[in-house]
């Protein structure tokens, strides 16, 4: 409404709760309506009402008879159905409760997303909570976006609007669920009204300008294998898709790589409070950090670029050409985060990933927190059988790395780990084997990473002895924090010190099982880390997965783990199966922490669910 806004969206809670009878429209029109009811409800009783909408010219003589009844019945029955369509056999009646829900809280994330960044702008200085500057400029380098379309959304409650990366994991459940909906969710962020002119895809609403890990292109090939399961491969959907992400890729290489060196940034890329320092912020004395997520994150984005272009030069070797860029690109980004010479990421000495301070003067220094921006490097690996190398000979390493490799005086490490074969696979890898033990040791240690319900965001190692760093005159300490964040860093409503997040967890799970798929049994793990039970990491996946999925299951007691020390919840047979998916989990305990309706990237769960079925774990 205009002026005063008297017909608000709180009208209703004006209206009933403190009785403003002027709070709603009077005239027979608007977007929302209410009906309200006085009813006297007895103690422990309950009272039923029955609603049915139909047009006046409809006639309707009984509309409450018993074939109302029979149409709720049959409306349950379809629903059922429809859920559990494709869904494996197996599965206990618990754990098809949990996939239903999941999945009906996917279709219930759906809404209209209306949002014209051009005319807001002209008319934000009218409107009354306007007063500052950030909100009066908000997203003004972005006039051509005009969003009007059903989308998934993080959380309709708290999160009613798109986050990039976010719907880019929401369409993996969605690629069973819904097929068609998820290629045309993948396509509508690279459409010409999303996307930048410059290439960039918008973020999320509160700043379009902000960096997304950039998984859209991974989630564009996982849709296309998904949905090619149950029908014709759409190769066109592939390529409109692949067209449109090598302009989001240049925009990456062009704006994110600030030395040249194939050492990328990004700031804070979606894990808020990940760092001892704000990384979307300058650092107190200058320079830069060279981001140990954000480089792999572009070898991750190279190698399902590579193979999106793999896929479509059979057939078209135009994509072959194509595929050799982003085969170079690989390769210099594994080149320069691997160097042993002291310009790396790699830290020998603790046997991980870290971030580098790059300063004004020169000097470098590991900023060493273990935490899953260490752990990105392990995402990008892929391999490739006998008959796809043959058909691309591109893929056979010795022989190309000899045009790579001209003039490069240091080409040892990438002939000592690039392009082993293994099992009559060809194994294309960020991590080589000897730092992939050395990895996994804590990746597996429930002391660090391991938790009884995933993998921690954060070391556990920090919860007694915190991370300290002071740079300049800025101090700063970075604690385990398995709950809810400890700082007020990106608001504090999201926690990334500790607790488990099932979009990163689900991305690990699948790197495990491509290097299980190569290596086989010949590469044993210990899990848990000391416990002296070994097996191979196709194994050690899906224990993951069973820790998982063991957040909504009942346990032994009859409790659900996300639910915590909640006994309604627990309890209450009116309430205990209910499931929420919250947006991460307590690292210790698995209770459910942040937006308590995150469905969309939470119900990746389901796709761990059926592949349970199929290969159980004890």
């Amino acid at each position: 409404a205009e002026g005063s806004q008297s017909s608000a969206k709180d009208a209703f809670h004006q209206f009933v709760v403190h009785g403003r009878k002027a709070a709603v429209n009077t005239q027979p029109c608007g977007t929302k309506s209410a009906a309200l009811y006085s009813l006297l409800v007895p103690a422990q009783g309950c009272v039923t009402l029955q609603l049915r909408l139909t047009e006046d010219s409809i006639p309707q003589t009984d509309p409450f008879s018993p074939e109302f009844d029979r149409v709720f019945e049959q409306r349950i029955a379809e629903a059922a159905q429809y859920h559990t369509a494709g869904v494996t056999s197996g599965l206990t009646f618990d754990e098809r409760r949990v996939l239903q829900q999941a999945t009906a809280g996917l279709l219930w994330s759906k809404q209209f997303y209306y949002y014209s960044v051009s005319d807001w702008l002209q008319e934000t200085p009218q409107r009354i909570h306007a007063t500052d500057s950030v909100e009066r400029n908000r997203n003004q380098g972005w006039t051509h976006l005009f969003n009007r379309d059903i989308i998934s959304m993080p959380d309709k409650w708290e999160y009613p609007w798109y986050a990039a990366w976010d719907s880019a994991f929401h369409m993996i459940p969605f690629a069973s669920l819904g097929p068609h909906f998820a290629k045309d969710q993948m396509l509508l962020f690279l459409r010409e009204w999303y996307m930048h002119p410059n290439g960039q895809i918008p973020a999320y609403e509160w700043n379009f300008g902000d960096v997304n890990p950039p998984v859209h292109a991974w989630a564009c090939w996982r849709v296309y294998q998904l949905t090619a399961r149950t029908g014709k491969p759409d190769r066109q959907f592939l390529t409109r898709c692949f067209q449109k992400l090598l302009l989001n890729f240049t925009w990456w290489v062009n704006r994110k790589d600030v030395s040249d060196r194939h050492f990328f940034t990004g700031g804070f890329l979606g894990l808020d409070n990940i760092g001892i320092f704000d990384r979307s912020k300058p650092l107190p004395t200058g320079g830069y950090l060279e981001q140990a997520d954000g480089t792999a994150w572009m070898a991750y984005y190279c190698s399902s670029m590579l193979s999106i272009a793999f896929e479509l030069a059979d057939g078209n070797p135009a994509y072959e050409d194509m595929a050799s860029k982003f085969f170079e690109h690989y390769m210099t980004i594994a080149a320069a985060m691997n160097s042993t010479d002291g310009t790396g990421l790699w830290d020998e000495e603790d046997g991980f990933y870290y971030d580098v301070i790059k300063r004004p003067d020169g000097s470098t220094e590991y900023l060493r927190s273990r935490s899953v921006s260490g752990l990105i490097p392990l995402l990008a690996v892929a391999s490739f059988d006998v008959d796809t190398v043959k058909r691309l000979p591109m893929l056979e390493v010795p022989r190309s790395l000899k045009w790579f490799l001209h003039e490069r005086t240091r080409p040892g490490w990438l002939i000592e780990n690039f392009g082993q074969w293994r099992n009559d696979r060809l194994l294309f890898a960020l991590v080589p084997e000897q730092r992939l033990k050395r990895i996994c040791e804590r990746l597996f240690d429930e002391n660090e990473f391991l938790s009884p319900y995933g993998i921690r965001a954060l070391s556990k190692v920090y919860g007694e002895h915190p991370y300290a760093f002071t740079e300049g005159r800025d101090s700063q300490t970075l604690a385990y924090s398995p709950a809810d964040s400890p700082v007020a860093m990106f608001g504090g409503n999201s926690n990334w010190r500790g607790p488990v997040w099932m979009p990163i967890n689900f991305l690990l799970i699948e790197a495990l099982q491509k290097f299980g798929h190569y290596y086989g049994d010949s590469f044993q793990v210990e899990f848990p880390t000391g416990s002296g039970r070994w097996m191979n990491l196709w194994d050690a996946s899906l224990q993951l997965e069973h820790r998982l999925v063991n957040l909504f299951r009942r346990d032994g007691e009859g409790r659900r783990p996300f639910n915590g020390d909640v006994e309604l919840f627990q309890n209450d047979p009116h309430w205990r199966d209910l499931i929420l998916f919250n947006e991460y989990f307590h690292g210790d305990n698995g209770r459910g922490v942040g937006a308590s309706h995150q469905t969309g990237w939470t119900a990746m769960v389901c796709k761990m669910i059926n592949q349970l079925s199929r290969y159980p774990v004890s």
